[in-house]
């Protein structure tokens, strides 16, 4: 499935394709640092997706050569790509991290949330009330994720050190100024903070950082021939989780995955990219961003703005 990690080190390695600057990395280690100096109990929220990958390769560097010393938090909506959980679980054995699950499907069997129906029917947005309560659970104080203010407008308004209030909301207009990288973590009871050390980052200094690092991802990444459906003029992974119409008929075709989500929300991109330089070449010449694949964020203009006032990562 996947190849070896490399072993962290700090050594910078020469770019083979593109560039990655890396004082974007400095950056963003310098901020797990601050993450692990100002709180009591940080967490790094792990989807199986490029953006968290990397996350955990700058934290297994920010604290080389000790362990990643937070655990990785996973919200599973059940209706994830099964290469993307195993890939998952792989890595989190890999680099000895600890690995907590919670389960969407556990909060609609106690009542929390309730099922979506529709052709449009997805479990994105309940991973809300999924992951508050998690958050309540483990009593986390900081939670480490991968956005970046490229992806989405909404993204782009956040701080690095992103408050959230004691019901897990976001106030846009509460946003702290952040002057000559001071992060400010003083929160009040009841709160919590959002940390996005990548913020910084395109989408192209993902891919170009993990093609310097040679960073193992899952194999849907990558160009692959599976079973999809045609849909508002997009490719869509067919499953048992799609609520298809009649003519929605399921067809073969070589696609790969810029985003990783819910197989419900998450459409494919027609591609031949079986290496690293295919892919970054195909980010070059692409002319929608990589959340353009992204059905949830097309519910309304200001859907994951929403989304965040809820308590949405």
């Amino acid at each position: 499935m996947v190849d070896n990690l490399k072993n962290p080190s700090p050594e910078v390695s020469t770019p083979k394709f593109g560039f990655f600057p890396r004082e974007l990395e400095d950056e963003a280690i310098y901020i797990m640092r601050e993450v692990v100096a100002q709180f009591e109990k940080p967490a790094l929220l792990f989807s199986g997706g490029k953006d968290s990958i990397t996350l955990v390769r700058l934290a297994q560097k920010a604290f080389y050569p000790g362990k990643i010393p937070f655990p990785l938090l996973h919200v599973d909506t059940g209706h994830n790509f099964p290469e993307t959980i195993e890939f998952r679980d792989w890595l989190a054995k890999e680099t000895g991290a600890e690995l907590i699950v919670r389960y969407v499907q556990d909060s609609i069997n106690q009542g929390k949330v309730k099922e979506e129906s529709g052709k449009y029917a997805s479990r994105n947005a309940l991973q809300t009330v999924t992951l508050l309560d998690a958050i309540e659970e483990f009593k986390f104080d900081a939670c480490i994720g991968g956005a970046r203010r490229d992806e989405e407008k909404a993204r782009a308004k956040e701080r690095i050190f992103s408050v959230r209030d004691d019901f897990g909301q976001w106030d846009a207009k509460r946003q702290r100024p952040e002057l000559f990288d001071m992060l400010n973590g003083r929160i009040a009871i009841g709160e919590n903070v959002r940390v996005f050390p990548i913020s910084n980052w395109t989408e192209l200094d993902v891919w170009n950082y993990i093609k310097e690092e040679e960073m193992a991802i899952p194999s849907i990444y990558y160009s692959h021939k599976r079973q999809v459906i045609q849909r508002d003029g997009m490719l869509w992974a067919d499953s048992e989780y799609l609520n298809k119409d009649a003519e929605e008929i399921p067809f073969e075709e070589t696609v790969r995955f810029r985003t990783v989500g819910d197989m419900t929300c998450t459409a494919a991109v027609a591609s031949e990219a079986i290496e690293l330089d295919d892919i970054i070449g195909e980010i070059l010449s692409a002319e929608i961003s990589e959340r353009g694949a992204r059905i949830d964020d097309k519910r309304s203009e200001a859907a994951m703005e929403k989304r965040k006032q809820q308590g949405y990562f």
